[in-house]
């Protein structure tokens, strides 16, 4: 087995048209996640699935056992790939995540799913602080729209600059072209 692993995280019905809490090119993002994913199995590189739950069933989106919190199916675990629960921002935290990552002597990660400016940057943040070499599939990510003094600031600004910022500091950040190109096949 490599010392690879991709983390699929949150990549959840709520977030596809139609779910309660709709992300600009989704479903664009989702078909590049497919890509990774086929390739990581190819490859045996470890597969984790991080699945994002609320506490309660008052939230906005991913309510406990709701449809909208269950991973779609563009990207559906197979049953051997853990999903990790998590219930904060951070992947890592309150999550056996660590531990999967470091039993399989994982030592390079490569990140996809959603939200770029939320969920995408805590993990790959963190992840970089434990020290594994991160790449980020920049076009395997999706963001939204958000509101800033009054303004909003389209989803394409909001991912382009969590990218840049990421690809500064923190990560490798690349196209699903680009990296399936610079993996063995």
């Amino acid at each position: 087995m490599t010392k690879r692993a991709l983390i699929a995280v949150d990549i959840q019905n709520d977030y596809f048209p139609g779910g309660k809490w709709t992300l600009h090119n989704m479903d664009a993002a989702a078909d590049n996640a497919a890509q990774l994913l086929s390739n990581a199995r190819a490859q045996g590189d470890l597969v984790v699935h991080v699945r994002h739950e609320f506490p309660t069933s008052e939230a906005p989106f991913f309510a406990p056992g709701s449809e909208g919190a269950q991973i779609n199916n563009k990207v559906k675990n197979l049953d051997k790939e853990p999903v990790v629960v998590k219930h904060q921002i951070n992947s890592f935290r309150d999550t056996n995540l660590k531990e999967l990552l470091d039993a399989g002597k994982i030592k390079d990660v490569t990140i996809c799913g959603a939200m770029s400016h939320m969920c995408v940057d805590a993990i790959t943040r963190a992840a970089h602080d434990f020290g594994y070499n991160v790449t980020v599939i920049d076009d395997a990510c999706a963001s939204r729209d958000l509101e800033f003094n009054g303004r909003t600031i389209a989803a394409a600004e909001v991912h382009a600059a969590y990218m840049a910022a990421l690809g500064f500091a923190y990560a490798k950040v690349l196209s699903t072209r680009d990296y399936l190109a610079s993996v063995p096949v």
